[in-house]
Order: C-alpha cells, then sequence, then structure tokens
C-alpha cells in the first residue's frame, strides 16, 4: 500500500482512537512518524475540509464532512442495501449478534454488524478481518469457499494455534470439518474459539463474490436456539444468492 495513503488513514484512525484534538506533535509522537511527514497529509487535510484548527496551538480535529460522506456512501452500498433488512431480522429473532463478511484473498471482511439486546454479546466491528480461520465459523466458511488447491495451500502453511481445549489441532481434522460443514451447508464454531462461544455460518456467492452470514452468542444461550439460528443463517443466505 501506498505510505502516503497508510498515513492518512493513520491519521483518521488515530483520532477515533484519541476522541479529542491533537497537535501536530501529538500526532508524530502517536503514530511515531517525523513531523514532517505528518504535516504534508495536515495540509492536505485541511485544505480538503476534513479537519480543522481549533485554534492556536489548541490542535486539529475532523469536520462533520467524513462523518456526511460515510454516511452518503453506506447508503448506497449495493450488499448494505440487500442485506440490511433480512440480517435485522434474523438479529431480532435469536436476539443474538448477526453479521455479514465478505470474503478476500486471505481472509474476510466484516460489512455488517447487528448486535443484541443483551449486554453479554459476541463483539466484531465493521471493517475488521475474521482472525483465527480454523477456530471460527466464519473463518471455517471462509476456507470452504476456497477452491480445493487454495485450500491446500492454506493449510499447508497454516499453524492451528489451541485457543481453547476444543481448537481443531489436526490438519486433517480441519479438512475433514471443512467438507463436512460444505456438504450440510453451514459452519459451526462450539467453543472453539472461546470456552462460552457458538457461532454458526453460511456462505452466498452475489456478483462473483462470496458472502459470509454469522450468527453468534453465548453457548449458554445459543444451546436452546442452535436450530433456528442456522435455519435463519441458511435460509438469509439463499435468499441474498438468489436475490429474493
Amino acid at each position: 500500500m501506498s505510505k502516503i495513503v497508510e498515513r492518512t488513514l493513520d491519521f483518521i484512525e488515530l483520532f477515533a482512537t484519541e476522541r479529542r484534538p491533537l497537535s501536530l506533535s501529538d500526532i508524530s509522537r502517536l503514530l511515531g512518524i517525523p513531523a514532517s511527514s505528518c504535516h504534508d497529509v495536515l495540509r492536505a487535510l485541511l485544505a480538503r475540509g476534513y479537519i480543522y484548527e481549533i485554534g492556536p496551538r489548541a490542535g486539529f480535529y475532523p469536520t462533520v464532512r467524513l462523518l456526511n460522506l460515510a454516511k452518503t456512501i453506506s447508503q448506497h452500498d449495493p450488499m448494505l442495501l440487500r442485506a440490511e433488512l433480512l440480517l435485522r431480522k434474523v438479529r431480532d429473532t435469536i436476539d443474538e449478534s448477526v453479521s455479514l463478511a465478505k470474503a478476500g484473498k486471505t481472509s474476510a471482511t466484516y460489512l455488517l454488524v447487528f448486535e443484541p439486546s443483551h449486554p453479554l454479546r459476541f463483539i466484531v466491528d465493521a471493517g475488521n478481518q475474521v482472525r483465527s480461520l480454523h477456530a471460527t465459523s466464519a473463518g471455517k466458511a471462509f476456507l470452504g469457499s476456497l477452491g480445493p488447491d487454495e485450500f491446500e495451500r492454506w493449510l499447508k502453511t497454516a499453524t492451528l494455534v489451541p485457543m481453547t481445549a476444543k481448537t481443531i489441532r489436526s490438519k486433517q481434522a480441519l479438512r475433514d470439518d471443512i467438507e463436512t460443514a460444505k456438504r450440510r451447508g453451514y459452519f459451526l464454531n462450539q467453543a472453539e474459539s472461546f470456552d462460552d462461544a457458538t457461532t454458526v455460518s453460511s456462505l452466498f456467492r452475489w456478483q462473483g463474490a462470496d458472502y459470509i452470514v454469522t450468527a453468534a452468542g453465548p453457548t449458554s444461550r445459543m444451546a436452546n436456539k442452535l436450530d433456528e439460528a442456522t435455519r435463519l443463517v441458511i435460509e438469509t443466505c439463499r435468499a441474498l444468492g438468489e436475490g429474493l
């Protein structure tokens, strides 16, 4: 990735993390890059109206221009427009976390997340990458989206890090698990990533790309609703894949 692009994104994410006005020296120190390099990005963002100076030596802060652009972009995202109503319905029905992710070359990126009413919940953020591919249902779904040769190349160099006592540690066992899941149409994680986490995912294809729908929650709550969650996830994927 271009260094100037990375630094611009670092700027934006830094303000979200710090949640306060920042001086040039603050930005340089927090990002660990020279002030001269920060200055170029700062000037460009100021000129385009994405940040403003609160006052002399009072620091800089983003304007609402970025928020307004983000709202406009998200309101016209073709996949989110199709998926939002269906995923929200799944969340409302089972009252657990429901997410949509887009499969990429090496992992999948969460695009949309609906959280339940419970304070104890499975938390992911839109824009995050799916982690622990061998131990999560979304990760297994991503692996299931790969062609046979791609999967074997991934498996050859993969390290199946144990996360709980139930994490799959054998490459043959993971291969068998993925094949079984592909045949039945859904992928499961039952306390493989966290001791009290149960997640179920399924795949659908749209516009030549693979997407993943996941329902997730504490095992203590999911135990009695796993069948329903699985059915809803599969039906949602079928609807989105068929464009109903």
